[in-house]
């Protein structure tokens, strides 16, 4: 038991439902799901980005991104534990991050290049792609140093997508940008009450999304 988490638990009184809506919380929101969940957004939601296409086209759409962002990271996880170079799928040491980093840089970098050179895709999908790739450049780089936290990126991307979505449409985004800064600040909160990161790998983490998002929208316009 790490010293976040003592510190966690005597800071909650061991307070297990507490305890177990954090936990929840992280898996839900987990960063291998906020792609989808943004091409979701987009998809569904979003009156303009993909008007027109047909109900079959959106699943191909949010399938091809689910596949790519979320299964075949987790899958490496999974295998990478199975077969003993990872003690847990929770990666709770910087060594053993790496490898799920560089793969998820790969299946990444693989989505954003298809999504944008389709060419029917709108820019904010290749937008959030690109970003979720230049974020897993900047994690590698950052785990070298400390425990960044891969939540707070996460979050980083989502607040950052969804406040310039704000800034930059015409329609109203007040409802989404408050819903992903709500998600944002639960999904931190449950970091550290579960004791996995301290408020500095947190504030790396969510910065890193930021400037991931800034780097997306400068390089895809």
């Amino acid at each position: 038991m790490n010293q976040f988490t003592i510190e966690a638990e005597q800071g909650t009184g061991g307070n297990k439902l507490l305890r177990l809506l954090a936990h929840l919380i992280s898996i839900l929101f987990h960063p291998i799901f906020i792609p989808s969940y943004i091409t979701a957004f987009l998809l569904y939601l979003h009156p303009f980005a993909f008007m027109g296409d047909s109900e079959f086209y959106k699943k191909i759409k949010l399938v091809s991104v689910f596949v790519s962002t979320a299964f075949f990271p987790a899958f490496t996880v999974f295998l990478l534990q199975r077969l003993g170079f990872a003690s847990s799928i929770r990666l709770r040491t910087q060594k053993e991050r790496i490898i799920p980093i560089i793969a998820s840089m790969v299946f990444y970098f693989w989505i954003f290049y298809v999504a944008k050179n389709q060419g029917d895709n709108p820019p904010e999908l290749v937008q959030v792609l690109c970003a979720s790739f230049v974020s897993s450049i900047i994690a590698l780089t950052a785990n070298n140093f400390i425990k960044i936290s891969l939540h707070g990126i996460a979050m980083g991307v989502l607040a950052g997508f969804f406040t310039y979505m704000a800034w930059n449409s015409f329609i109203p985004m007040t409802l989404p940008l408050m819903i992903a800064i709500l998600i944002t600040g639960l999904t931190c909160t449950a970091r550290l009450l579960l004791g996995e990161h301290s408020s500095k790998d947190l504030l790396a983490g969510f910065l890193t999304g930021l400037v991931s998002v800034a780097i997306a929208v400068l390089v895809i316009q």
